[in-house]
Order: structure tokens, then C-alpha cells, then sequence
């Protein structure tokens, strides 16, 4: 082979490996403890997995090479069917790599659970005494992102930032649709789900200014539904709260109008929230007017809302193969008069 032919190869493979050079590997190198965990975990199972797809892939062009059909100084054995050796190199090796993948996704998926809180912000550095995470409630709206914090009373759309080596506790929840809340640089995605909450514990160990995206397809303004993350010092993430107390109060009423399905909202500020709010979205009754649907299964629970002796519970269609008997509506007592607006007020009925 003349050397302008190799120069000319080795120039196509540089040109052709150019483009990765702009790719973000945030994803295995992650400045989050969680996240760099699943890094490391994706690296080790990838380089397990080669121990047998490099030799497979090697020998099956080894093969097509030397036992081709214009090399007729191959052996060739018609009658051979069978080595005992070769079977136990062929078994054995997959059967050991499937045992180590095993174990290392068993010990893993404890380890990196998303409810379990954490007990170390980084590798040998365990979470200091008397640190409490940060607490901030999520919901995945149509299509946006609203982040409380009960702790410090404020709230936020399409905008979350933490202090750094602080573990943080998210508790997630959607108004309507099933959404997925992914940010790669603290750890991995969580689904969110209306009438559910998800919990996800991670920690940050970089100031920085990340990306966060839904993962999970929700419709027309899916591809608008992003944020920013930023991680910040204490000093920092102060000063970002008293920012954010400078906004408008989100109340029900405030929230409701929030929840219309919009793309590519702006970032939004709360300076108050009001208490039990997302406890209300959560259950699905941000409109008083509405049962919670904590409230509706403590009467399922109780066989019947036990109030003057009205029945709470209908009988299901005679067929209908779930059997027992449901809540149909919200009850109210004869002496609750009707009031405009979402000021309505409805007797809750005791278990």
C-alpha cells in the first residue's frame, strides 16, 4: 500500500471522528454524584459486554477471510461437528459475563434507588451532620415546569436552581399526562404522573448552569418543555430566592390559569405559594368543588362516608367485572348552599 493511500485513509478517519468532538459527554462524566454513578454504570456494563462482541465480531470476519472460497490452502473438514472445548469457551464466557452484569445491575439498583435519600454528596465524602436535603415539589404541566419550595414559600416556572453539596428531595406529580423529569447532569429521568407522586434524591457537586428536558412525548409542545438548572453556591442560591420572592402569588385560583396548556412559557416567579397547594394538585382538587382523591378512597376504604346514614358508594353495572362498589361523585349535605366560583364550599365527609 503506497503511503499517499494510508495518509488519505487516516485523514478520512479524522475527518469522519471530527464531529464527536463537539459531542457533551455530561452524560458519563456528570457533575451530580447520582448521575455520575449511572455514568460509571453504563461504562462498566458497555466494556463487559465488548469482553465478548470484540472477539464475536473479530472471528466472524476471521472466519469469512480465511475459509473463503478462493483459499484453497484452508483445512477443510467436512465430517467435523463438534469440540467439547470449544463449547465450554463458547458457554461459559457469556454465562460469567451475564453473572457479573447481574450483580453489578442488583447492587446498583439499590445502591442508585430514587426514593432511597442519599448518604453521600461524592465518592468518600458522606453527607455532613445536620444537613437536611432541599425539598422541591414538581409538576409536569402542558408544557411547561412548576417547581415549589415549601421551605423557602416561592415557586417557579421553567426555572429550578439548588445550592451545591446540599442533598435534594424532589417529589414529583403531572396535572395531566404522563411526562418523564430528566436532567443529566444530576441524575437519571423519573416519570411523573397524574394522581401519583414520584420521589427522586440527588445531590449537585458543581455550580454550573445545566439543561433539564421532558424525556417523555406529551403532545404538541413536548419539544418546548425544557429549563434551566442552576446549581449555585449557598451565598448564591440566597440571593436567587430573594429574586424570586419579588414575583406574584400563586394561589388556586393563580394556578388554574397556570395549568392551560401553553408552549414555551417564559420563566415565571412566585414570591408565595399558597399552603397545601400542590397536596391539592397532587389529588386532583385544586378546584374546591372537586373531591380529593385521598378523600374519595378513605370513604371507599370505610365502606361508606357513615354520615346520617346515607350510602356513599354505588353499586357497579350489573357485568361490569371490577365488582365492587365505587364513589361516584363528591356528596354534599342538604344545608351546603351553592356558591359561584372557585370559593364553593363543600362538606367533606369523614371516613
Amino acid at each position: 500500500m503506497s503511503i499517499s493511500k494510508t495518509l488519505r485513509r487516516l485523514l478520512m478517519a479524522a475527518g469522519l471522528a471530527l464531529p464527536l468532538a463537539g459531542c457533551n459527554t455530561i452524560l458519563l462524566n456528570a457533575p451530580g454524584d447520582v448521575a455520575r454513578q449511572q455514568g460509571n454504570l453504563i461504562i462498566v456494563s458497555t466494556l463487559l459486554m465488548l469482553i465478548i462482541i470484540v472477539p464475536v465480531i473479530s472471528l466472524t470476519l476471521f472466519f469469512a477471510w480465511r475459509y473463503r472460497a478462493s483459499n484453497t490452502r484452508a483445512t477443510y473438514k467436512p465430517d467435523w461437528d463438534h469440540s467439547l472445548q470449544l463449547e465450554l469457551v463458547i458457554w461459559a464466557c457469556p454465562l460469567l459475563i451475564i453473572i457479573a452484569l447481574g450483580a453489578i445491575t442488583w447492587i446498583t439498583t439499590h445502591t442508585l434507588d430514587p426514593y432511597r435519600p442519599l448518604d453521600r454528596i461524592a465518592e468518600n465524602k458522606p453527607v455532613p451532620a445536620g444537613v437536611e436535603p432541599l425539598e422541591v415539589q414538581v409538576v409536569s404541566l402542558d408544557w411547561k415546569w412548576l417547581f415549589v419550595y415549601p421551605e423557602q414559600g416561592i415557586a417557579t416556572v421553567n426555572e429550578l436552581a439548588a445550592p451545591v453539596d446540599r442533598p435534594i428531595r424532589f417529589k414529583l406529580t403531572s396535572s395531566t399526562v404522563m411526562n418523564a423529569f430528566y436532567v443529566p447532569a444530576l441524575a437519571g429521568m423519573i416519570y411523573t404522573m397524574p394522581g401519583m407522586q414520584t420521589e427522586l434524591n440527588a445531590v449537585i457537586s458543581d455550580a454550573g448552569e445545566y439543561e433539564g428536558f421532558s424525556s417523555n412525548y406529551s403532545g404538541a409542545g413536548f419539544s418546548g418543555m425544557r429549563f434551566r438548572f442552576h446549581a449555585l453556591d449557598e451565598a448564591g442560591f440566597d440571593r436567587w430566592v430573594q429574586q424570586v420572592r419579588g414575583g406574584d402569588r400563586l394561589d388556586r385560583d393563580a394556578y388554574l390559569e397556570l395549568e392551560k396548556p401553553s408552549e414555551r412559557e417564559p420563566v415565571r416567579h412566585f414570591g408565595n405559594v399558597e399552603e397545601g397547594l400542590y397536596d391539592a394538585i397532587l389529588n386532583r382538587c385544586v378546584d374546591p368543588r372537586r373531591m380529593c382523591m385521598h378523600e374519595m378512597m378513605a370513604i371507599d376504604a370505610g365502606k361508606g362516608p357513615g354520615r346520617t346514614g346515607i350510602e356513599g358508594l354505588e353499586a357497579r353495572n350489573r357485568g361490569d367485572l371490577r365488582g365492587r362498589p365505587y364513589v361516584q361523585s363528591a356528596m354534599c349535605a342538604a344545608g351546603d348552599a351553592p356558591a359561584a366560583g372557585l370559593n364553593t364550599s363543600l362538606s367533606r365527609l369523614a371516613p
